[in-house]
């Protein structure tokens, strides 16, 4: 018997559940799940078999099936689906040891594709008819009555720190804003034609943009340069959900503080997810900004990670108490079920979400 199958009082999913909370439009009929993706590792322990390469299009039928059949099983209202750019990048390799046989790949910081202007002449730059949706046509064949997907794409910011490494990037900020603005636009431009195909799609209910601005204490460049450079493109982005008539949710880590008007009135997200305790309390955030935009996530993944059974379920259910009152909340993981998370501690986070009443 695989873990999926000893879950219990699974409810029928329901989209518009979901969306009742991202839109704050009154008390849902339980609390929904949310998480902007589950790691594959994390997933195969649940269904108790190996998923295929997820870079695999040979088998995305195969990856569909698994994929939805998992996130249906724990009671998700729909399925988080990522579309890749595909722009080269410089990574780092090492063995993943969360999981063996695996390995963890990072950007490097140092050194990019990007760190000049001949750099950026010889970069080759796709076009919008070079995006694979094929992940995207695949869950969409399988999806259960009642589920959407929420598509989902790296970030306007990420992707232009990403390709030029953040060193060189920082220097450019100063040294070369010619070409830093021309790295917006490229990246900018793509994005925005990859979120203008999935809100065209019925099956796709949601956008979401994942784009880290903040580490612990601050934004990773000032709000002047965000304000210049990053939230024009975010707000296209928003604009394009909202013209279908979707919701617009941003990930971020990190301390958002100096920006959220800026997110919230400009920008115009409708939800943001991503918290940590050493930063803001996804309690806090709730009862600062939850009468203008929803709150989605704020488990801990310190917390979901390092907890016993005894500490984990009382401080999933303050949460609930304190964040699910008036609606505009959804249960989550602080950033992602990352593959170091215990899957257990996974699975108690969900069943206090299922046990615990509005």
């Amino acid at each position: 018997m695989s873990l999926l199958e000893t879950i219990k009082d699974k409810p029928q999913p329901d989209f518009q559940r979901m969306r009742r909370v991202l839109l704050r439009q009154g008390i849902p009929d339980r609390i929904p799940f949310v998480e902007l993706y589950l790691d594959v590792p994390v997933m195969e322990a649940l269904l108790g078999e190996k998923f295929p390469d997820p870079d695999d299009r040979k088998h995305y039928q195969e990856y569909a099936q698994k994929l939805v059949k998992v996130w249906y099983h724990l009671g998700y209202d729909y399925v988080s689906v990522a579309v890749k750019l595909p722009l080269p990048t410089r990574q780092n390799v090492i063995e993943d040891t969360a999981m063996a046989g695996r390995e963890r790949k990072w950007v490097d910081e140092s050194h990019g594709k990007i760190e000049n202007r001949q750099d950026f002449d010889r970069y080759p730059w796709p076009s919008p008819a070079d995006i694979d949706y094929l992940l995207i046509e695949r869950v969409t064949e399988v999806l259960p009555e009642g589920m959407k997907i929420i598509g989902t794409t790296g970030g306007i910011l990420e992707w232009v720190m990403w390709v030029m490494g953040f060193a060189p990037f920082a220097l450019a900020l100063i040294e070369d804003p010619d070409l830093i603005q021309e790295m917006f636009n490229c990246v900018g431009e793509l994005t925005v034609s990859v979120h203008q195909n999935l809100a065209e799609r019925n099956a796709v209910g949601a956008l979401w943009l994942g784009d880290d601005m903040g580490y612990k204490q601050a934004t990773m460049i000032s709000p002047q340069h965000l304000r210049k450079y990053v939230f024009p493109w975010q707000k296209k982005l928003a604009d394009t959900a909202h013209f279908h008539n979707k919701p617009f949710l941003l990930h971020s880590c990190g301390n958002l503080e100096e920006i959220m008007e800026d997110l919230i009135d400009y920008v115009r997200i409708d939800a943001r997810h991503s918290f940590e305790d050493a930063i803001t309390p996804v309690t806090e955030a709730k009862a600062r900004y939850g009468h203008r935009i929803a709150i989605l996530g704020g488990v801990d993944m310190d917390v979901l990670v390092r907890s016993s059974e005894d500490r984990l379920r009382p401080y999933v259910r303050r949460i609930l108490e304190e964040c699910a009152p008036g609606g505009g909340y959804a249960l989550g993981s602080g950033n992602s079920v990352a593959n170091y998370i215990p899957v257990q501690n996974y699975l108690i986070m969900l069943d206090e979400g299922r046990k615990f009443s509005l």
